[in-house]
């Protein structure tokens, strides 16, 4: 499974950012979808988890500020990113977990999105 993530960039404290990842390959169902981040130095973290059914979580920290989304007709997962401050800066991953057509279970990860707020 490929994992294909855009929409990074720098931005301004306050500002927005939407990320996208497309997931390819041989998927027969996709579980859960999740963003995850790593700011230099420090280890990865959990940013949003998204289900199936669409139920949702985040990090305390990007609570009413961050919005996770899936289209599952496209295997697609975003993440709307509001009100952006200097700490959320990292490079912001996307992992997908689920089915493959051949029966296997699968978990696989982006290759990373750099995500800059900064004046």
């Amino acid at each position: 499974v490929q994992l294909v993530e855009s929409g990074g960039g720098l931005v301004h404290p306050g500002g927005s950012l939407r990320l996208s990842c497309a997931a390819s390959g041989s998927i027969f169902r996709i579980n859960a979808m999740g963003w995850y981040r790593q700011a230099p130095g420090k280890q990865r973290e959990l940013v949003a988890t998204i289900t199936s059914g669409g139920s949702t979580d985040y990090a305390d920290s990007v609570k009413g500020r961050f919005t996770i989304s899936r289209d599952n007709g496209k295997n697609t997962l975003y993440l709307q990113m509001n009100s952006l401050k200097p700490e959320d800066t990292a490079v912001y991953y996307c992992m997908t977990a689920g089915q493959l057509i051949s029966g296997m279970a699968y978990e696989s990860w982006g290759q990373g999105t750099q995500v800059t707020v900064s004046s």
